[in-house]
């Protein structure tokens, strides 16, 4: 039986609607503040029929339109939900914008490989610091 257009869904019942994995609707929420299911007992999701017309926009634009995340947060805080929610689908992206549409998996990947830069980059700079001093103390030493 299916449910009616206006109960709640849960993580799962708007993922799988919405044909995204469930991670991708806990990571849109994390980018995008609009989205705000409620959350009852033990965190658990459910979703509005206004939360699921939302997350429908931000698929169209990010799987159908090309758009990229920081172009929907741009145009959602720049228009408001409810004008982009009304805008018609089908056109390009606009200029400045990823034409191709970004994989949830890739995405990510994305986020994973940013991380993972920012802990070597870190261990980079401590290893760049720790390498000059070596060279300071040589040269003090060779000085001697």
């Amino acid at each position: 039986m299916e449910k009616s257009v206006d109960a709640f869904r849960t993580i799962s019942e708007a993922a799988e609607e919405l044909d995204v994995p469930q991670h991708v609707l806990r990571f849109w929420e994390t980018r995008f503040s609009q989205i705000r299911p409620m959350k009852r007992g033990g965190g658990r999701r459910y979703y509005r029929p206004e939360d699921m017309d939302l997350l429908r926009t931000i698929r169209s634009l990010l799987y159908g339109e090309g758009y990229t995340i920081r172009g929907v947060q741009r145009m959602l805080k720049e228009r408001g939900v409810r004008a982009v929610m009304a805008m018609p689908r089908g056109g390009a992206a606009p200029a400045g914008e990823s034409p191709a549409p970004i994989s949830a998996h890739s995405e990510e990947a994305a986020h994973e490989a940013a991380d993972l830069f920012a802990d070597m980059s870190g261990a980079l700079r401590t290893a760049l610091a720790e390498i000059e001093e070596a060279q300071r103390i040589l040269r003090a030493a060779h000085a001697h």
